[in-house]
């Protein structure tokens, strides 16, 4: 991988890794040392109202350092990953005609992709064809497709949340539009890129000591007031979820889980469980997507003991 001066004209830091690697701590000490802005690469801090459970960066660290891309969208509003690009690149331009660093700081794997290696034209989304597995995972349940999926890209599998539809019918969907994979189709593409070089940077943390981050910072989200927080979404919303309506921003790890507590479905201690549980498969997809697909500088955080 090429390295470059980090203040150099066209260079923009990019720090990655898995949830609970501390890319934030790291970004915001970096950001104070270097005159900086943070960019949020995190595809759920783009919500209103997912404050606690999204580890969204305090008022107090907000008020020291200016943060991009936090709280921009209402829930149930889309923002797709060419919508990040287009106002990342924005918020470079106006960060560095104010004389400041931008500084990208997140894990959500296809922001990061995005911005790292540009985006393959794929085919538009057509409504008859989603509209039909969206039926089959209602029949069949979103197993059935996974497993499906796993036969025709195991790639782009293994970097998927079963239980979370919606990049599962993009998938099946461009196969059955393009008769090539998702995987097929990034590799043979030219893809259109981001006009500035990035240096990313990925904090590698040993497992064991990740998973216990995750599990503590699950319980300092309940000690923080996640319950309530999703007790005030659940009030707002859950009658529109057992309606079937899909809200991907309420499908995130932390709120799901509660909002099954909240339907008597499992109880509080359960949820908590799945929370880890869920919050510990994700980092270990994140994990096989950083390693498998992009090129990274992987490095300890300072703080890892």
């Amino acid at each position: 991988m090429q390295h470059h001066t980090l203040h150099s004209d066209n260079t923009i830091l990019v720090i990655t890794g898995p949830t609970a690697s501390g890319k934030s701590s790291l970004a915001h000490e970096l950001a104070r040392r270097m005159h900086g802005e943070i960019i949020s690469a995190d595809s759920r801090q783009i919500y209103r109202q997912l404050d606690i459970g999204t580890a969204k960066p305090s008022r107090e660290m907000q008020e020291e350092i200016p943060y991009h891309l936090l709280d921009i969208c209402d829930i149930g509003e889309e923002f797709t990953a060419w919508d990040f690009i287009q106002r990342t690149s924005n918020c470079i331009h106006d960060i560095r005609s104010r004389g400041r660093q931008p500084i990208v700081a997140g894990g959500t794997t296809l922001y990061i992709q995005g911005l790292l290696q540009g985006f393959t034209n794929l085919p538009a989304k057509d409504p008859a064809i989603r509209a039909r597995l969206e039926e089959e995972i209602r029949n069949e349940g979103p197993e059935a497709l996974f497993r499906r999926l796993e036969q025709l890209d195991p790639m782009q599998a293994a970097t998927l949340d079963p239980s979370k539809t919606q990049r599962l019918i993009r998938s099946l969907e461009i196969i059955e539009l393009s008769g090539k994979t998702v995987t097929e189709l990034m590799q043979q593409q030219e893809k259109e890129k981001p006009g500035f070089n990035m240096h990313p940077v990925a904090l590698s943390v040993p497992r064991g000591i990740l998973y216990n981050r995750i599990n503590e910072r699950t319980d300092t989200m309940m000690e923080q007031g996640l319950l309530e927080e999703a007790k005030n979404l659940h009030e707002q919303f859950g009658q529109r979820l057992i309606e079937s309506e899909r809200i991907n921003a309420l499908e995130t790890v932390g709120y799901s889980e509660l909002f099954d507590h909240f339907n008597g479905a499992i109880s509080l201690d359960e949820a908590i469980t799945l929370i880890k549980q869920h919050t510990r498969n994700y980092a270990k997809r994140q994990l096989t997507f950083f390693r498998n697909k992009l090129d990274l500088f992987w490095m300890p955080p300072p703080d890892t003991n």
